[in-house]
């Protein structure tokens, strides 16, 4: 029982701090404003640990490569606490390329699940409260995903599924990217 628990709170742990992470480098890739209020809590909460990283891999092309880096380094740290928690030991150095592996896909699945938060977020306050005043930095994330959609799917006049079509394809590619991840590292 005690292992399940250190299991779901390493999971709650690592999930926030990389998606954290991962929005830092959306938030670069989309220009959205540094002085935004989100920008700079996003900022603050992980300037501690990118700030020093960004010293050895500085911004290029617009990728902001500290945050990547050290969000895949997260990802490395989680899978092999997950792995001393569930084994009572260390993952054994032949894993290594696995370990690799599942690291990029824990980080597509942290991005996946940001992708979801933010739409859900949208989608609720955009019924609730439109004119809240996070939504056009939701819009600003989130109209890169949904714009290529919205050219697919059938206008239905003031009814945009888009959202709902965003959320079950990134639903689908969790469930894909779990089994990836348990058949590479079985974490």
């Amino acid at each position: 029982m005690l292992g399940e628990i250190l299991r779901f709170l390493l999971e709650i742990f690592f999930t926030l701090l990389g998606a954290v992470l991962l929005a830092r480098v959306w938030i670069f890739a989309v220009r959205l404003h540094p002085f935004n209020p989100i920008s700079q809590a996003i900022y603050q909460a992980t300037n501690w640990i990118v700030m020093p990283v960004r010293k050895l891999f500085p911004t290029a092309s617009g990728i902001d490569i500290a945050s990547l880096v050290v969000a895949f380094f997260c990802a490395i740290a989680y899978l092999i606490l997950m792995w001393i928690v569930s084994t009572g030991s260390f993952p054994p150095p032949s894993l290594l390329p696995s370990l690799l592996g599942a690291a990029v896909v824990t980080l597509c699945r942290w991005g996946l699940n940001l992708i979801v938060w933010l739409t859900l977020i949208q989608a609720v306050l955009s019924w609730v409260n439109p004119l809240a005043a996070a939504m056009p930095v939701l819009k600003t994330l989130n109209e890169p995903l949904l714009a290529p959609i919205r050219r697919i799917m059938p206008n239905l006049g003031g009814l945009d599924l888009s959202p709902l079509a965003l959320l079950i394809l990134a639903q689908i590619a969790l469930m894909v990217l779990n089994r990836v991840s348990f058949a590479l590292f079985g974490v």
